[in-house]
């Protein structure tokens, strides 16, 4: 017998603004479309610690937990909508996006993050991830609400 897999919405996390309206956006979309939302936050090594190192007080991927989890908050308070679920992955964005991306009904990411150059109207992980994903792709921009 077949295992039914819930109906997912994908949602890139950089903990910026964007991603902030990411999230509320799929929120609303997912109780139109009856689906929960998966938002997925990627983190790597830093270049100085090419060779990972043990530590009990710090690793990006802790890190990377904590900023998804304070995201979250900042997007819906304590109460997070129902089924959502919380990924932290190791790699490059986009390969971790697209990846993400299988048998999703659709990938939500904000029009730039983190580390774009200002005027640009796209940033090199959304182009990428309108590019290459495996199902429809939302790009979302600041409204004028937003600013």
């Amino acid at each position: 017998m077949n295992e039914v897999k819930s109906k997912r919405i994908v949602v890139g996390v950089d903990g910026s603004a964007l991603s902030l309206i990411a999230l509320r956006t799929a929120h609303r979309l997912a109780g139109l479309l009856q689906c929960h939302i998966q938002a997925v936050t990627v983190w790597s090594y830093p270049v100085a610690l090419a060779v990972p190192i043990a530590s009990t007080e710090w690793t990006p991927r802790v890190e990377a937990e904590s900023a998804l989890d304070e995201t979250l908050q900042e997007a819906f308070g304590p109460d997070l909508p129902k089924g959502l679920t919380k990924t932290a992955v190791a790699g490059q964005p986009v390969q971790v996006l697209v990846e993400a991306s299988r048998d999703a009904e659709m990938l939500v990411v904000g029009s730039r993050g983190r580390g774009g150059f200002a005027g640009l109207l796209l940033g090199s992980v959304s182009s990428a991830a309108a590019a290459h994903a495996h199902c429809p792709v939302l790009i979302v921009h600041p409204g004028e609400r937003d600013l």
